[in-house]
């Protein structure tokens, strides 16, 4: 009998204790009261063996009533022995006003072989209230009208020392400037006159001295070099004579100068010259050497011979121009 009596105390006291060591689910709201709109927090606490494994739910959002706003890390709150205790926080919201019932809080317990569900002792219930306003107590105004302030200087005075700081600073930049154009004998309006176009024949020339550096010819690209004679003379005759010969093929221009009353060598050399570019340009022609000097003196002394002149002057020669250069 003694055997038997000690056997189911050893029985009843690990009955005991395996139910005293089940996790402890607590919850609540904080606050459980809130006005629409505001933000509270459902708090589970659970406190369990070192061994157990609990795994706290995803919220439930109530059909949209109830928004989760953050869900927050699992906290560990302390640790006495083999029992841990453990916090877990959600930060919720609600927009529509009325009671809530949200039931008790569960979690999933697992312990070797057994898997459960524990749940809280009571129900978590949430009042959200919104703004009574009472019209019976309560008047209406209008819209109170704008008032207007006196006006103070020292509200502006900063600005207007700043102000007149850079009048000041305007003033002795123009005088400066004025005294500057007086000593160069100009005036104030010469500033943003714009500068008169250069003559034609000076462009043409500057341009065929510019191509003469190039050395086009000498690198074996004389189809670029015959195009560039024959565009610099194209956009000579349009300003000379009004004529539009970068629209015109050669035929065109040799006859639209025969109206003018050219040189009878100026007109020989911009036919020569036009039938030699065209030859390079559709016939792949290769001129020699003395040829392509001798089309670049004829296009030099083209714009030379036909410029308009307003004083006597004399003609130079363009390979010594470039020499002196």
């Amino acid at each position: 009998m003694k055997k038997i009596f000690a056997s189911l105390l050893i029985l009843c006291s690990a009955i005991g204790v395996s139910r005293a060591q089940v996790p402890q689910v607590t919850a609540r709201l904080e606050p459980d009261s809130i006005g629409i709109g505001d933000r509270f927090d459902l708090v589970i606490d659970v406190d369990r063996d070192l061994v157990q494994v609990v795994e706290f739910p995803d919220f439930d959002l109530k059909d949209g009533r109830i928004e989760l706003v953050e869900n927050m890390p699992v906290d560990t709150l302390s640790r006495d022995g083999r029992r841990l205790k453990l916090r877990k926080r959600y930060r919720l919201a609600a927009f529509e006003e009325g009671r809530y019932n949200m039931g008790r809080a569960r979690v999933l317990y697992a312990d070797k072989n057994i898997v459960d569900t524990l749940s809280a002792g009571d129900s978590l219930r949430l009042e959200v209230s919104t703004f009574r306003i009472d019209s019976t107590s309560q008047s209406i105004y209008d819209i109170k009208p704008q008032k207007n302030l006196p006006f103070r200087y020292g509200e502006i005075s900063g600005y207007v020392g700043w102000g007149l700081f850079v009048v000041v600073l305007l003033l002795a930049g123009g005088y400066a400037l004025l005294r500057w154009l007086k000593a160069r004998g100009k005036a104030f309006g010469d500033l943003f006159r714009a500068a008169p176009p250069r003559p034609a024949h000076e462009v043409a020339i500057s341009d065929l001295e510019k191509l003469h550096h190039q050395k086009l010819w000498q690198n074996q690209k004389h189809k670029l070099y015959y195009s560039g004679i024959t565009d610099i003379l194209r956009t000579y005759i349009a300003g000379r004579w009004g004529i539009s010969a970068m629209e015109m093929t050669s035929d065109e221009i040799i006859e639209a100068m025969r109206s003018e009353d050219l040189p009878d060598k100026a007109a020989m050399d911009l036919t020569a010259i036009l039938r030699d570019a065209d030859l390079v340009k559709f016939a792949k022609d290769t001129p020699d050497a003395e040829q392509n000097e001798a089309d670049y003196l004829k296009a030099y002394y083209f714009v030379e011979e036909t410029k308009i002149v307003e004083e006597e002057e004399t003609p130079t020669d363009p390979l010594e121009h470039d020499n002196q250069e």
